[in-house]
């Protein structure tokens, strides 16, 4: 697979995962736990990515 196909799969694994583990614990779609899990899972997806692609 393209490494950069590879890399947005991961991107958007990553941040719809970060975005829906505050739901667990009863925070709403938008809270800040939300939207600051689904950068650092965007970023996770990204980096996970790019580890597999080059190796």
């Amino acid at each position: 697979m393209e490494s950069k196909r590879l890399i947005w799969i991961g991107m958007v694994i990553g941040s719809t995962l970060g975005g829906l583990i505050p739901n667990l614990w009863g925070a709403g779609f938008m809270s800040f736990s939300s939207v600051i899990l689904t950068a650092v899972g965007g970023v996770l997806g990204i980096w996970l990515a790019f580890k597999v692609s080059n190796g």
